[in-house]
């Protein structure tokens, strides 16, 4: 089934003021954003407080230099009486069977590393072999479909006690789920950073990186093992399509020796 980013039937705000809520949600000023689209200020402004309606080119000019997520230029186009462009299918659909077989292959190949997909709420998609012995000892609720990856990782009936630095990797998950928010300004998102900041926090404070950390690593405890990964995240390079803009690829490497054999006994 085709659709087109969120149901249209929903109250739209003018168009105006969806663009300046972005702008400042982006910290520019009216200055910053005339200048990068190169329009003049004087029209930015007319067109912010609804004494001009920009015109199709125009929405898709400033939603691209504001960074605004697919789904959400959608919303301004219907906002300023234009029909939506940017088309939303099911990873099923034939039409993205091409994509849906790349992100395969990448979950596959990154074996007996743990690798999984994920959409904008941190829903499961899919995994590769090397993750279901990781979750041994995870509540069965939380593995029922849809799963939320971090709410499995956080709860405390889900990876959480066995997570060895657990203060520093929710302080980072958290952080991370809160810059997603400001970028996409996502409801639901929003909820889930309330739920997750409410489950119990570890009773001594996150630790910081000394000066030779250059990331924050995942240390998760396994049977007699503390398994160490290092991660990294895949998108689509330059999608305009729904599902695929919002869908990406979290691959865990080992950050030592120890981890890197553990894994290989595992698969």
């Amino acid at each position: 089934m085709l659709r087109y980013g969120r149901p249209m039937t929903q109250v739209v705000q003018p168009v105006g003021l969806l663009l300046r809520e972005w702008r400042q949600r982006r910290h520019l000023s009216q200055l910053d954003l005339a200048s990068e689209a190169e329009i003049s200020t004087r029209h930015l402004s007319f067109l912010e407080t609804g004494r001009a309606l920009p015109s199709r080119d125009m929405v898709l000019h400033l939603a691209e230099r504001l960074e605004i997520p697919l789904r959400e230029r959608n919303v301004l186009l219907v906002a300023a009486g234009y029909a939506p462009v940017f088309q939303e299918r099911s990873l099923a659909d034939p039409d993205l069977q091409a994509a849906r077989a790349a992100m395969d292959l990448v979950l596959a190949a990154h074996a007996p590393n743990p690798a999984i997909a994920i959409d904008r709420h941190w829903t499961l998609v899919a995994s590769n072999r090397s993750v279901a012995p990781l979750l041994a000892g995870v509540d069965p609720e939380l593995l029922k479909p849809p799963v939320n990856v971090l709410r499995l990782s956080l709860h405390p009936k889900g990876l959480a006690p066995h997570i060895v630095n657990l203060g520093e990797w929710r302080a980072h998950l958290l952080e991370r789920l809160r810059r997603q928010i400001d970028v996409s300004a996502d409801a639901v998102l929003g909820e889930l950073l309330k739920e997750l900041r409410a489950y119990p926090a570890p009773s001594r404070p996150p630790c910081k990186m000394n000066g030779a950390g250059v990331v924050v690593p995942f240390r998760l405890r396994h049977g007699d093992h503390v398994l160490n990964f290092l991660s990294t995240t895949t998108v689509f390079g330059t999608p305009v399509e729904i599902t695929l803009s919002e869908l990406a690829v979290e691959s865990f490497f080992p950050a030592d020796v120890g981890t890197a054999e553990a894994v290989k006994a595992l698969a």
